[in-house]
């Protein structure tokens, strides 16, 4: 959490930086560090006490020792003073996704915003477009920024909640009184945001286990110190509650607090009609009360003539019947995964060079990699031109003769143009491995449109891969208007593989348009769009959204071998 507390304080600095006019690579500093801490998977503290504080991309000898004085402090003086400079309610129209610094500051001046509420009201009596350039259309952007930024209030990102729950597992797991412990709810069922945390252990001694969560570093404010169940708030509002149960309870006690809620209300109905009832306690005869399950999870599913159901599936969408007809997927693993897609390297916005990549890659196990710089249109992430991208081809061929039981695909992350065109040509596209498309401009076209722009890429013979089909960002940006079961229907008849792409803040496709394009006979395909090198973990978060959408290891790209995986892509080109 402490990173995203950096992260958080040096956006905001970009954003006062920029009210003021200060100079734009100065601003564009404090937003590539903050989007750098967001993705760091690496403890934060850690780096602070071993001094690789540098070794973040983009944090300076200044930047770093801002960080240090956030994380030893809480705060930072250089921030504090900026905020002096500017009205509460104008920095608060800034939080507010879509609305720049200058936008806000253009509504601020004419008229004079107490609050986010207050904007609300304006727009919805449709003041704004008194401003020239706010049209309508407008109007509704801010309306559903608004509405996103109040949904994002309330929830955490998949990725921030795993980081912030382990912060809390990992002392309670070190103390000798705590045998078992996990967390549940809606983490343990990997939703893309989480509202609060849940965390379960099994003690001889819950007394000195609660002592000693409620005293925890991260705590900021204890709303209830029980015996057997606590509560606390952390700095950053998010509810964290530890429950302390028997052994012969841990199985039915977790399948109760993970959910979810649907599920729960099934397994309960099925118990009753078996002449059982199930409650956090156990699983127990209707006649007489005696309890016949309840130490282990798989205990409680096997009273019900069920196997155990893995926690993303559990959100009653077919679950239950298909255990009853021994239909469960056998989900996919991180064990399946031979290798990571859409890599992108310092030739473009990426952090690193080509090598250091490939050898992070291959150190996770991988056979192969993709490497995804952009295209030539892209140029504020560094996009190649043609000449470039044929210079990195040579320089990868040269790379591949270093590594034995590895390969750099030669790819490219490629622009789909808003009239459908590719941002290279067929013959420069023909010289690739495989090739990604992607969205990265004109997001308001209208669905039609979209869907057509889209359509036309995955006919293309040498497009591999859709990267992030809906563009979306979470709490940030809404997703493009996309008629996703033709799009799935296309992807399937063509031959191309969809993205769930792993960035905590993108999950995209998300778990519910993974299934269906799983269920329209598309294959799918997990990549971490890295930039640094750290961000290759972050291949679990998609592998939680493609477990949630059912998929096995024969849905996904990744875990084909190389030759398989290259026999693939030539299939689609010679159609």
């Amino acid at each position: 959490m402490k990173q995203i507390e950096a992260a958080d304080a040096f956006d905001q600095i970009a954003d006062f930086l920029e009210l003021k006019g200060d100079n734009p690579f100065r601003i564009r500093a404090y937003r590539r560090a903050a989007l750098n801490l967001r993705n760091l998977t690496e403890d934060l503290e850690g780096l602070i006490k071993s001094g690789s504080l540098e070794t973040i991309p983009g944090v300076g000898k200044d930047l770093a020792a801002k960080i240090q004085e956030i994380v030893s402090t809480g705060r930072l003086k250089f921030l504090e003073n900026l905020k002096k400079e500017i009205p509460e309610s104008l920095s608060s129209l800034m939080t507010i996704p879509g609305i720049g610094p200058k936008t806000a500051k253009r509504v601020y001046d004419r008229f004079k915003v107490k609050s986010i509420q207050h904007l609300e009201d304006l727009v919805k009596a449709g003041k704004l477009r008194s401003l020239p350039g706010f049209q309508e259309k407008k109007e509704q952007n801010i309306l559903r920024g608004i509405q996103l930024l109040k949904a994002g209030q309330e929830r955490m990102l998949l990725g921030v909640a795993m980081a912030l729950a382990g912060q809390f597992i990992k002392p309670l797991k070190g103390m000798p009184e705590v045998q078992r412990v996990s967390v549940a709810g809606s983490l343990r069922r990997c939703c893309e945001t989480i509202g609060d945390l849940d965390i379960l252990v099994t003690s001889k001694k819950p007394a000195k286990v609660m002592d000693r969560f409620v005293s925890l570093p991260l705590v900021a404010q204890v709303q209830a110190h029980g015996e057997t169940k606590s509560s606390i708030r952390t700095a950053q509002g998010v509810q964290v509650d530890l429950r302390v149960v028997e052994p012969d309870a841990f199985g039915a006690a977790l399948v109760y607090f993970t959910g979810s809620k649907a599920h729960n209300i099934r397994i309960r109905s099925l118990a009753n009609r078996l002449g059982l009832t199930i409650n956090e306690y156990g699983v127990f005869k209707l006649k007489g009360g005696r309890k016949v399950a309840g130490r282990e999870e798989e205990d409680v599913y096997k009273t019900l003539g069920l196997p155990w159901i893995p926690p993303e599936l559990r959100e009653d969408l077919g679950e239950l019947e298909a255990a009853a007809k021994g239909r469960l997927p056998r989900l996919v693993e991180m064990k399946d995964l031979k290798g990571d897609f859409h890599i992108h390297s310092d030739w473009s916005d990426g952090h690193h060079p080509i090598e250091d990549l490939a050898r992070a890659a291959k150190a996770k196990g991988y056979r192969y990699m993709l490497l995804s710089d952009h295209s030539k249109s892209l140029r504020v992430a560094g996009g190649l031109t043609e000449s470039e991208l044929l210079e990195q081809m040579r320089e990868v061929q040269k790379l591949n003769r270093r590594f034995q039981s590895f390969r750099i695909l030669m790819g490219a992350e490629v622009d789909i143009l808003p009239d459908g065109r590719m941002d290279y040509s067929d013959s420069l596209l023909a010289k690739l491995d495989l090739v990604i498309a992607a969205v990265h401009s004109a997001f308001k076209q209208p669905k039609e449109a979209m869907t057509r722009r889209v359509i036309q890429a995955l006919t293309n013979r040498y497009v591999t891969i859709l990267a992030h089909p809906t563009a979306r960002l979470i709490g940030e940006r809404e997703p493009i208007q996309l008629d996703m079961e033709e799009v799935c229907k296309v992807a399937s008849r063509t031959g191309t593989a969809l993205e769930i792409n792993c960035y905590t803040q993108r999950l995209d496709l998300n778990d519910a348009h993974a299934r269906q394009a799983k269920e329209l006979g598309a294959k799918l395909v997990l990549s971490t769009d890295t930039h640094s090198l750290d961000q290759l973990n972050a291949i679990g978060l998609g592998l939680a959204m493609a477990r949630r959408a059912w998929v096995e290891p024969k849905g996904l790209l990744n875990t084909l071998g190389l030759d398989d995986l290259l026999a693939w892509v030539s299939k689609k080109r010679n159609k």
